[in-house]
């Protein structure tokens, strides 16, 4: 093995082991009305976790919005718009109940 394969060996990036989900997700069609409402209702608009914790007015503790650590929310946010979308467009749904 000379120096410049070694070289490249060592920066390469590494594989992604989610990267089949990712893919998955993002090409998952929705065609369907029952899905896309499934999937409108189950991935909330905002993230559930970001909180004030507050005693007397006061601002004692502040949990950050721990969503963006799940290594699959942008491709679940994606799928959601999607879903939207095709309420929105394809159905003529009205989708401000689930925004």
């Amino acid at each position: 093995m000379n120096s410049s394969s070694t070289l490249h060996t060592i920066h390469s990036p590494r594989r992604d082991p989610l990267q089949p989900i990712r893919l998955w997700v993002d090409t998952l069609p929705v065609q369907d009305r029952t899905f896309a409402r499934r999937i409108a209702k189950l991935i909330p608009p905002q993230c559930p976790f970001e909180r004030d914790i507050k005693v007397f007015g006061k601002t004692l503790l502040h949990i950050p919005p721990l969503c963006k650590l799940n290594p699959l929310y942008e491709e679940l946010v994606g799928l959601r718009f999607r879903a939207l979308c095709y309420l929105a467009d394809e159905c003529g749904e009205d989708i401000r109940p689930y925004c």
